[in-house]
């Protein structure tokens, strides 16, 4: 009987004392399972709509102003409820309900980026080689340049003509639509390419574009025909000229549609997950919190993939200087309004994989369908090149997600000295504001197609809406 009782007792001190890391399908309802399930049929639409930071922004305010969201005025005076936005140059947004107990003390952040890794058009791409019309590209972001050859491509973006006008151009997507790739060399001749580390097995300036292969018919055989018929049936599509190309926003991206990975559809695979997964959840909450006591503040922010500069990232000013007019309309400084603020930096985390299981650390790593992911601190090596929230900050966001039955799991980006990356927190945090990272984890992040898992997007939807009305 002695044994016994010591069988339980120890059971019992281990549920109270130590952690106990659970599949969310072992501990979730199944009424949440179908809730995230029908949550993410929506975030797919969103996926394919949304496949750089121009359509994000453009797909986000749609959402926006269905929910009632309307543009924000400076001059205006806003009330309680009231639901604003402000468009950054059609490439970061932030989203505003204002609270009852307004800007006095602090307002609640929740902070993801909309741009993903990429191919960029050069000023000059458009060049005829051996009978092949090709585009340069410069990439954007952390990638693997490997990845990128042999897969359908897309062309997104816009287009600024000479005289102001502007055709926005989306095309490979539709069924019918013309698409795009980048070739590689066959294996059969690759001996040498292939003892090349991978890093350099594909060099940035051979990530060209292959857009056409049959010249203009001219029977005087004239020079760059090639390349001319591309631009003849641009011109004839589009109304532009090579030299518009000088004035353009044109990204390549994978042609993938969002889909349902496995047998039993608990994942989602598509480009552009970081951090699209995280910047749908804040948007849903967004739009589904009612009125909350501090006035919520939800930033849609790009550049982060490159360090967050610009004028449309969040090592500019708009966040502040947004802050700075809701602090003086209620006639309180805004150094005052941010240091009682509060943020959930919202963005992916590496999820464990076992199939690269010595990059991670076992026991400080985010897992895929054990809820949304907390970072203490990013960065790489000895923490550098990232903010570090405060312990009582990590408790206090704890004990809201319990309170609120929050999924939730800690973890780290991967082994000490095993690489690593920041986020947008440590810009936030520069504003003295407190601020962790919350995010999805995901399978195969920056490559051009990421998994990540439905009740791990669920769940952290369920945390910015949570925090968001916290009071």
């Amino acid at each position: 009987m002695a044994k016994k009782n010591d069988k339980t007792e120890g059971k019992k001190l281990a549920k109270e004392l130590l952690v106990d890391r659970k599949n969310g399908f072992f501990s979730v309802s199944d009424t949440k399972v179908k809730k995230a399930d029908a949550f993410c049929e929506g975030y797919k639409e969103f996926l394919e709509n949304a496949k750089t930071e121009r359509e994000a922004v453009t797909a986000a305010v749609k959402i926006a102003e269905a929910a009632g969201f309307k543009p924000y005025d400076a001059e205006k005076t806003y009330q309680a409820g009231d639901r604003v936005y402000l468009n950054n140059r059609c490439k970061s947004l932030i989203l505003t309900v204002f609270g009852t107990e307004g800007c006095k003390d602090g307002v609640h952040i929740e902070a993801a980026h909309i741009d993903c890794p990429r191919l960029d058009l050069k000023p000059h791409p458009l060049f005829e080689d051996n009978d092949f019309a090709q585009l340069k590209t410069h990439y954007y972001g952390g990638i693997k340049k490997y990845q990128w050859t042999t897969i359908p491509l897309a062309m997104h973006g816009r287009i600024c003509r000479k005289d102001g006008t502007t055709v926005d151009i989306r095309l490979g997507e539709n069924p019918g639509d013309p698409m795009f790739t980048i070739s590689d060399l066959l294996p059969h001749l690759a001996g040498e390419q292939s003892a090349k580390p991978l890093s350099k097995a594909i060099e940035g300036e051979k990530l060209n574009v292959l857009v056409g292969s049959r010249p203009v018919r001219d029977e005087n055989e004239g020079d760059h025909l090639f390349k001319l018929n591309v631009m003849r049936l641009l011109n004839e599509q589009y109304g532009v000229t090579e030299e518009d190309f000088v004035s353009a926003d044109i990204a390549f991206t994978p042609a993938y549609h969002p889909c349902d990975i496995g047998f039993d559809r608990a994942l989602v695979g598509a480009y552009g997950q970081d951090d699209r997964s995280c910047a749908y959840a804040e948007l849903m909450a967004a739009v589904k919190i009612k009125t909350p006591k501090h006035t919520n503040v939800t930033v849609l922010a790009d550049r982060e993939e490159i360090g967050s500069l610009g004028n449309t990232g969040l090592d500019s000013n708009f966040l502040h200087d947004f802050i700075e007019d809701l602090a003086d309309a209620e006639g309180l400084k805004v150094r005052h309004v941010l240091a009682k603020s509060q943020c959930l930096s919202a963005d992916v985390t590496a999820a464990f994989d076992p199939n690269y299981a010595d990059a991670y650390e076992a026991n400080n790593s985010t897992y895929l369908n054990c809820g949304v992911g907390m970072c203490k601190y990013t960065g790489a090596r000895g923490k550098s090149g990232t903010s570090e929230a405060t312990a009582e900050f990590v408790s206090k966001i704890r004990r809201l997600f319990d309170a609120n039955e929050v999924l939730w799991q800690i973890g780290e980006l991967g082994k000490i000295d095993g690489g690593g990356g920041g986020t947008v927190a440590m810009y936030i945090a520069g504003l003295n504001v407190d601020v962790v990272d919350v995010g999805v984890p995901v399978l195969s992040m920056h490559s051009p197609f990421e998994v990540v898992s439905k009740l791990d997007e669920y769940m952290t939807y369920q945390a910015m809406k949570v925090f968001a009305e916290a009071e």
